[in-house]
């Protein structure tokens, strides 16, 4: 589980404000954050994942409190523990598909079913047939897709997911929604979408919308 308790956040010499009285997110339960760009969204996205620290408050995943830690055990955690589609979609353009996909495999060298579950997800997101293709060749549609094979692949208990279906058509993006609802249902994982777009709101019963925790 996912926990946010009393949090109160701002950025220095910034009118914004976020707050977050108590707010957990359950495994196997989505939840959506839809706001506008420019938001907030992507900043309670940074504290979830320990990338930002909050000015008070406490956040968890699981039974691991990210004010405990340091900030390399935060780092270490984040690789090891959470998938993390990010909205610029942060691949190594001079790696291929296959090898942004299988960065996770330095963590967990000695499982031989991460390049099966890594051919899996590229069948599934349609980028097997760019497997050996340096990624700053492709398309924003096939780098979002990169990014989130990447995100699966090592099995995360936590997925957190900035806009990922940005850069996607409508079937595609039906595509990448069934697989990350399906992921948190048959993995028991949590996971916490963002978006600015209505449409994908129905897919998901717990719902926030970000101007509930902000002010500007």
């Amino acid at each position: 589980m996912l926990a946010l308790r009393d949090i109160q956040f701002r950025y220095p010499a910034s009118d914004f404000q976020l707050a977050v009285k108590h707010l957990e997110v359950r495994a196997g339960e989505p939840l959506a954050i839809l706001g506008p760009s420019g938001g907030g969204k992507t900043t309670i996205l940074r504290l979830m994942t320990g990338l930002l620290s909050p000015d008070h408050g406490s956040v968890s995943c699981g039974d691991t409190q990210f004010s405990q830690l340091t900030a390399t055990e935060r780092r270490r955690f984040r690789l090891e523990k959470i998938g993390l589609v990010f909205q610029d979609f942060a691949l190594l353009d001079y790696l291929t598909v296959e090898e942004n996909i299988l960065l996770p495999s330095q963590f967990q060298p000695d499982d031989p079913t991460l390049r099966e579950r890594a051919n899996g997800l590229a069948e599934q997101l349609e980028i097997a047939p760019h497997w050996h293709r340096l990624t700053g060749r492709l398309s924003q549609g096939e780098r979002q897709r990169v990014a989130i094979a990447r995100a699966l692949v090592h099995r995360p208990a936590f997925v957190f997911a900035d806009e990922p279906t940005a850069s996607l058509d409508v079937r595609r993006r039906g595509v990448v929604m069934d697989l990350l609802l399906n992921y948190a249902r048959e993995q028991q994982a949590c996971l916490v979408v963002v978006t600015h777009d209505p449409e994908l709101m129905p897919l998901f019963a717990q719902q926030l919308r970000v101007e509930d925790l902000t002010a500007a």
